[in-house]
Order: structure tokens, then sequence, then C-alpha cells
């Protein structure tokens, strides 16, 4: 489900690979350092899990100075160490989390799947969802049966309405269609929740991969043929007409694609908030029977929608009309089989991984199958389970541990608001306030979901995932015309992410986060500052990001800025897109400072006011001297420390296209925009990240 968030990082698993930048410059000397002259912390504290001061000084080289590669600096002993795990397309610390909180939710898992549960409890449900997909040789006894209904709702589509009532069946299954929906608050008025619909409808990850003719594009383009062929054949379609088939579902999506907006005018509040009514889409977008998709999607009644991208509605109910029934058949036929293909046979396990696995992302090998086994129930009973991981993993004291941390950075930032100079007085006035009503959630809901309409049959994976898609659809379906559930929450506490929420004003830190290298509740301060700290400043920043700001204290999407304050603010900003458009993570590829604005304002806002909280909790007092470091040089290299990240190519490159965050191994680069890194690592005006005080980025 696509929702107005904005996230620390795309995914745990997100798709990234390696590179170099362009301004990255060969190794000099290392700076000078600060004498080591601290004492040892007592023997009777307990000690940090990363070094003695909760940094791993093993994964650094000395041998590079700062201010020529501060991510080589910092990580290149471990860049040139760490192999990515075969099952893997990137590695780094997230996913190094990732794995322990797999691991652990593995255990939960397992031991219900053991427990012999009462039918119609949790564990039952946990248990038998799990024991479902982990009995492989049944699911391959079964080989492509369990698709059978589907694709014979398919062929008996013979009209352009049964299309669209296909296609609004399809929705409660979050099955692809061109024209998705998820239900969240509207922005305009985020007391009501509103259906929002967005372009979707292609089997490759971004229209650049259809209509940009770059080398490997092109290469892509050839082998997505042959997959789509190679699943289209597996479903029953013989193998002499496969290939013809294919080649006329891609250039149904390459028109799809054509219609497509771009990722950059996608992440624009302004222009994807259109508010139609259900007249508006028989009239703004003909061709297509709306009003029986509305039926079968159960928004038979409802009045109003937001549409994000309405010139792609226009052009895509077009192609409903134009394109021939057969070859729409056909695009719903591979969508289908792609969709499910992780509870069907073995065959279309590994014919969907040989594509959107291997040769989208580079990884070479699937993961085990228990791996895939608790990132399906996590999808599907992910509360349920996360009830159960935070009374094991996340102890009371982390949780107030995290609060205070989290109060000190939201302080530091209201002390920056206050001193804001570009800002004019009253809309500083109202972003003070606006910080002043944030909810911060830590770890966990207050209250937990509830499965009871969930059925769940052990033995049948594929009647599971089917069930599970519908109650989640069912779930949102239902909050239409009901008070804004403020409680709810969009991760599990087993993720390694963070998130910030416009409209609820709301920061997000699920538990799966704050643990080492994040956080360390017996770590050195400057550490977990410049660890979980900035983490924390990022997602406050976020509603104060070039979209984020667009939201008052009442998370309503309205101009509450003067004019004045926008154009200095994007004075700044345009100043970030060049200088982060500077990048070139793959020959030829550079990042788009556009695309991933919001995120580098983040990092860097989240950044300064994690500095800022971490000298206020020195209290005035000089920082300790760690292993030769100063407070502001561990503060730092703790930043560092949580973007280490290797890729593979084919992922960096879908990186690249899709994903508004900035490329992890360029992430640590945000703090030559910060005075305090220039002297706390000696970084001098010859060496190539070095910045002067005038082309320092200074937004918050």
């Amino acid at each position: 489900m696509k929702l107005k968030t904005r996230l620390l990082l795309l995914s745990a698993a997100a798709a990234s690979a390696t590179g170099c930048a362009a301004v990255q410059t060969p190794a000099t000397t290392a700076p000078a350092e600060a004498p080591a002259q601290a004492a040892a912390p007592a023997s009777a504290a307990p000690k940090p899990e990363l070094g003695t001061f909760g940094f791993d000084t093993t994964g650094m080289d000395r041998s590079t100075a700062p201010g020529m590669s501060w991510f080589g600096y910092a990580n290149g002993a471990w860049d040139r160490t760490t192999e990515i795990p075969a099952d893997r397309s990137s590695y780094g610390m997230f996913h190094k989390l990732d794995d322990l909180s797999r691991e652990r939710t593995r255990a939960i898992i397992e031991e219900s799947a053991r427990a012999n549960a009462e039918a119609g409890t949790t564990a039952q449900r946990v248990g038998d969802y799990f024991a479902s997909f982990m009995d492989e040789a049944s699911i391959e006894a079964k080989g492509a049966a369990p698709l059978k209904p589907a694709l014979a709702q398919i062929a008996s589509i013979k009209t352009r309405s049964d299309l669209a009532r296909a296609f609004g069946e399809q929705l409660r299954t979050y099955s692809p269609t061109p024209f998705a929906m998820y239900v969240n608050q509207d922005a305009k008025a985020p007391d009501s929740y509103i259906p929002i619909f967005f372009q979707s409808g292609l089997g490759m990850p971004d229209r650049d991969y259809y209509l940009v003719d770059d080398a490997k594009f092109v290469e892509t383009r050839a082998k997505y043929l042959e997959h789509a062929a190679k699943m289209l054949q597996l479903t029953g379609v013989p193998a002499e007409q496969t290939a013809k088939r294919a080649k006329a579902v891609y250039e149904l999506e390459r028109q799809l694609a054509k219609t497509h907006w771009s990722r950059v005018d996608s992440r624009d509040d302004d222009k994807t908030y259109n508010k139609w009514t259900r007249a508006d889409f028989g009239e703004k977008a003909p061709g297509f029977d709306w009003s029986s998709y509305f039926k079968a999607a159960g928004l038979a009644k409802q009045g109003e929608f937001i549409v994000s991208q309405p010139s792609a509605f226009t052009g895509m109910a077009k192609l409903t009309k134009s394109v021939p029934l057969s070859t729409w058949k056909d695009w719903l036929t591979l969508h289908v089989a792609k969709d499910r293909a992780a509870v069907l046979s073995k065959a279309f396990v590994d014919e969907d991984f040989a594509f959107d696995g291997t040769v989208l992302s580079g990884q070479p090998q699937l993961q085990e199958r228990w791996k895939r086994g608790v990132d399906q129930v996590n999808g599907a009973l992910g509360e349920a389970v996360g009830k159960l991981y935070v009374e094991r993993y996340f102890p009371p004291e982390a949780k107030a541990e995290a609060d205070r941390l989290v109060r000190n950075v939201i302080a530091a930032m209201d002390r920056r608001l206050a001193n804001l100079p570009w800002m004019a007085p009253e809309t500083r006035q109202k972003a003070r306030a606006k910080l002043a009503s944030f909810t911060p959630k830590i770890g966990y809901p207050v209250k937990w979901r509830d499965y009871a309409s969930l059925e769940v049959v052990r033995g049948d994976a594929y009647g599971n995932a089917e069930r599970a898609a519908a109650f989640e659809y069912d779930r949102n379906l239902g909050k239409l015309g009901k008070p804004v559930d403020r409680d709810e929450w969009f991760m599990t506490p087993m993720e390694v992410n963070a998130y910030a929420n416009p409209t609820m004003n709301e920061i997000v830190f699920p538990a799966a986060i704050l643990q080492p290298p994040f956080f360390d509740p017996h770590a050195d301060a400057a550490v977990n500052y410049g660890a979980i700290g900035a983490v924390i400043g990022h997602e406050i920043s976020h509603h104060f990001d070039d979209q984020g700001r667009k939201y008052d204290p009442k998370g309503r999407l309205t101009d509450w800025w003067t004019k004045e304050d926008v154009e200095r603010f994007k004075v700044y900003t345009d100043q970030l897109v060049a200088q982060y458009g500077q990048y070139e993570p793959l020959p030829g590829m550079k990042v788009n400072g556009d695309l991933t604005l919001g995120e580098n304002i983040a990092d860097l806002a989240g950044l300064l006011v994690a500095h800022d909280a971490y000298q206020l909790s020195l209290d005035g007092k000089p920082a300790p001297v760690l292993e030769g470091f100063s407070g502001d040089q561990r503060f730092f290299l703790g930043h560092a420390q949580v973007w280490r990240r290797k890729y593979r190519e084919a992922a960096l490159r879908q990186q690249l296209v899709v994903d508004p965050h900035t490329a992890g191994h360029f992430r640590p680069n945000v703090s030559r925009n910060i005075d305090a890194w220039y002297t706390a690592f000696d970084v001098k005006p010859d060496q190539s990240l070095y910045l002067a005080p005038e082309q320092r980025v200074r937004i918050w």
C-alpha cells in the first residue's frame, strides 16, 4: 500500500549496488587526532556492543583523509572486507539489523507453528500461515492449479465492462491494475479518509525502463520480453504463442509508461492533490467503464476521490478502450502469475526471481525459504508477531531512553526554528507551533491490530495469501466514513526503518531500529546522537522539507508560508539539488537531485539538529576524548557508520531511477555542509569534499 509518508530508507532490503562518486579522489594522509587522554569506562558499567564507546574503529581507513573521501575514512576497511551475501542485492547496517530481526521473528513464528494452537487464536493464524508456506512439497504438488480460478475469471472477460469489473476485483487482492488505490487521510481535510488513486500497471520498476534508450535499459527490456513469455507459458499459454503475446503485453506497458508522470512530479504533494467526483472520472478519463469498476472495488457509494496523476488516468483509460481485449487479458494473466508467484510452485518462484531478483537487482541467489516465510507472515499478520517481538526484545528502559532522545532532538529543532534568520516571524511562529504539535511514536503501537476475521487454513498457502490481501483491503476500505485512527502504524515493530507522516504530524520509530549501531543505551552519547539522533532529526525534518513544509500544524496541505519565505527557501533547496547532482554512482548516471531533494534536506537538517542536541546534552562541559577521538569526531563517525553500504550494479541502477533516497554510501557526505565537521577533521580547501563557507547549504 502506497502512503504519503517520508521514510528513512525505502526498505531494509531496498535494491542498490556499487559505484564511485564524481567527487571521489585518491586517499591521502589522515588528519591529526585529539590526544588519547580519557579514562576507560568503569569496569562495572555495561559495555557498548561496538568498540569501547559504541563505534567500530576497525572498519575505518585512517590512511584516507576525511576531506578526500569521508565514507572511505569512516568505513574504508569495512568496505574492502565486506562481501554482499549471495541472497542480497546490497548490504549494510540496515541489512545487518534486518537479519537479526528476521532471526528473532523466525523463532517467534516457529514456536507458534509447533504449538498446535486452538483454532481461531492469533498463535494458530501465525503458525499455520508460516507452516503452510514452508510446506514446499504440498505447494509443488499443486503446480499451477491454485491459479485456475483467477485464470478462469480472466478468460471469461468478453467486453470492456468485464475488463473494468476484473480491474476492480483485482484491487481486493492488491494485484496490479493500471489504476491503483489506497485509503488514507485527505491531505486538505486530514480528519477524514478518502480513496487515493495513483498510476500503476508496469512490470518493470519505472517508465524509464521502457522509454530511455540507455544500453542497460535496452538489454533489460529484451530480458523482460523473455521473462514475460516464460511466465505466460507457465500459466498454460501454448509455447508457440508466448513470444508474440509477450511482445504485445510489453507494447501495452510501453504505452502505459508514456502516460505516466515522472518520479519528480509524482512526489509533488500539490500537483498530486486532485479531487475528483464520480462524474469526473467519466468526463476526464473517458473510455473506461468506471461504474463497473467502482462497484467491483466496493466503492460504488463513494462520492469523492483523490487522483494523483490526472493526465496519466486520461491516457490509461484511452488504452483500455483502444488496446485489444486479448492483450489486456494476457497482461492480467502475466501480472496475476507474477503477483502470486511466491506461493506457487518452484517453476514460478524461480522464473519470477530470475528477472525481478537477478536481472533487475543483480542478486545471484534466492533467499532461503524460511526468510521468505518470515516476510510473508510479517506482511499478513505483522502486528500479531510484533506484539510478541516487543515483549521479548524491546525492554521498557530502551523505550524510555529513546523517548528522552526524541524530546532532546525536538527541543534542538525548536531552538533552530526560533532563531532562523531567513524566515518571517509569523511563519516562524507557526513552524514552532507545528513542531510542538508532533506525536512521536516509539517502538510499537499503543493498540494492536485485530486479525479475528482473517481465516488462515493450514496447507493452503495460496488461499492464505489471497485472504490476507482481501482482509487488508477490507480493513482499509472500512476506514471510509469513520474517524481517523491516529494510533495506526504503517510499519511493524520488526522493521528496520522509520517514517514521518505529514497528515498525522507524527514521527515513528519501530523497535527494530532502536539497536546498535543506531542506538545503544550503553554507548557514548556522541555516537548515539550521531546515529539514532540523526535518524530522529531526519524524520522531524521531513515535516519541514520541500513537501512536508506544505502541511500546517493541523496536518493540512495548505499555503501557510509567506511568498518571500518560499522564495528564500527555494534558493537553498536549489543549491542542495545542484550539490547532489554532482555525484555519479555509476558511469553516466548521476544522483537525481530533484528526486532526492526531500531526503537530502532531511539528512542535512537531521544531522544539524542532532549535533545541536548532542552539544546541549553536554550541559556546558567539555566532551571527553575516547580512544583519541573528540566528541565531535565521534558524533560524525557515529553517523557515517550507519550508512555503511555496498551495492550490486543492477540494484544501484534501479535505485538511481526510482528511489527518492540518495545511495547510502553518499549519504554521510551531507556532513560537508556542517562547519563542525570541518573543524573536527581539519578539512582543507584543497580537498575534494571541501565547500567554501558560502557554498555550504544552510536551511534549518
